[in-house]
């Protein structure tokens, strides 16, 4: 197992929900010497310093500030959520003598590999600490706690010609035998706090299973939550490496609730990068004027992960861009816009992976299958920057167990420390000089 691969699975298998992601990087940023920043108070900034500010506790923005004057933003967005099943409010369902806990779905996901794998809860909970005051903790339950145990197939003879789930009643997991149990007194008892003082929380179902390197020449990897983790570690990890520049400010946002649409406070389609982004031109004593030179001289790559060519479903792909694992980091395009990227962003993106020595290869859906749309346009909505949309290529997108490319971690690392360190001028209305 290489180091980034290692990296990479360390990372996943510590952020077995989107609050865990921040909390990790939120560390990772502390021993990387950034400050940490609350949207409630004042900044103070100062140039060559690091910094970084969370919102809802699930989505996290850092910045490095440039050696000199700041001129220009690049930034580079990803999210940290991943198709699930959310536990509901009282969520104990007595069936027989079974417990089942009743969930929602969260997010578009593939529902049949959730079926006979070990699972577990994770997500926070807000415990009344004393009169007036409320905190949030961290909850992962970090065993194998519950299942969603298949029909055998002599009570469903057509299981293999077809099934359509109901998520209200297929989706509910297997937890206990024990009629008096209570996920809240579970859940109490992990945090060492009592029972009537947890008065909120966000729990949701994840895979148990570890990241495994599999292949004849171990050229695979499969590990749950690879989309977007993939993407938002290597983002991370390339802002932590990049050096900083003269005049950009090297900036990682890592989004949540991409996988329901993004609109929330915390989602792409807020204010949270715009409003990091003020707040940074305030300190740095310019005026709207200044932010707006600053956001024509700026680059996004929003990186959220792609589809690889299935090797049994070969007709999904297009037929003349075809993407495969282990072959580069991936550039997406849409002529309905659902993709940020153009011909221009590519360009100028194309050449940064030539700088970084790092393969790249284009995606583009089959013109008769609708595409989905990501982070790029949807921030875009708020702050206007020209960028590309990319990703990781990989299998069972949306699965609790997806598969990627050992390589592939490598090359978006690589590429994420070179992009921070690019600057982007913009010499005319159609000349760009890149250094």
């Amino acid at each position: 197992m290489n180091k980034a691969v290692k990296g990479l699975f360390d990372f996943i298998e510590k952020s077995p929900s989107q609050f865990h992601v921040v909390e990790n990087q939120r560390k990772e940023l502390l021993a990387a010497g950034f400050e940490e920043l609350t949207e409630a108070s004042a900044w103070d900034l100062k140039l060559g310093g690091n910094y970084f500010v969370t919102r809802n506790g699930s989505s996290i923005l850092a910045f490095r500030m440039p050696k000199k004057e700041y001129k220009s933003f690049m930034i580079m967005a990803s999210h940290t959520d991943s198709p699930t099943f959310r536990i509901k409010e009282m969520p104990e369902m007595k069936e027989g003598h079974y417990v089942k806990l009743n969930t929602e779905r969260y997010g578009g996901m593939l529902m049949a590999p959730w079926f006979d794998r070990p699972l577990s809860i994770a997500g926070r909970a807000i415990v009344r600490v004393s009169d007036g005051k409320i905190q949030t903790k961290l909850v992962n339950l970090d065993k194998d706690l519950c299942m969603l145990p298949s029909l055998a197939i002599h009570m469903n003879r057509e299981a293999n010609e077809g099934y359509k789930y109901n998520a209200q009643k297929d989706m509910l997991p297997l937890i206990s035998m024990d009629e008096k149990f209570n996920l809240k007194e579970l859940v109490a008892k992990s945090l060492s706090v009592k029972v009537d003082d947890i008065i909120g929380s966000d729990l949701f179902l994840y895979n148990r299973d570890n990241g495994r390197v599999w292949g004849a020449n171990d050229e695979f990897i499969s590990i749950g939550r690879l989309d977007d983790l993939q993407c938002s570690y290597s983002s991370l990890v390339g802002l932590i490496n990049a050096k900083n520049t003269d005049s950009t400010v090297q900036l990682h946002v890592t989004f949540d609730n991409e996988e329901v649409g993004s609109g929330t406070k915390q989602g792409a389609d807020s204010t949270f990068l715009y409003d990091a982004m003020v707040r940074i031109n305030e300190v740095m004593g310019g005026n709207n004027s200044k932010l707006l030179e600053a956001i024509a001289n700026s680059f996004m790559v929003s990186a959220d992960n792609a589809h690889a060519l299935h090797p049994n479903y070969s007709e999904k792909s297009d037929p003349t861009n075809k993407v495969y694992m282990n072959e580069g980091v991936v550039i997406k395009f849409n002529a309905n816009q659902k993709y940020m990227t153009d011909g221009l962003a590519f360009a100028i993106f194309t050449e940064i992976c030539n700088k970084a020595k790092v393969p790249y290869q284009t995606f583009v859906n089959r013109s008769d299958v609708a595409g989905g749309s990501t982070l790029g346009n949807i921030s875009n909505a708020h702050v206007s920057i020209n960028g590309v949309d990319i990703g990781l290529p990989q299998l069972a997108m949306h699965s609790p167990y997806e598969t990627a490319g050992v390589k592939d971690t490598e090359y978006l690392l690589k590429i994420s420390t070179k992009f921070y360190e690019t600057v982007i001028e913009s010499t005319s209305a159609d000349s760009y000089n890149l250094r």
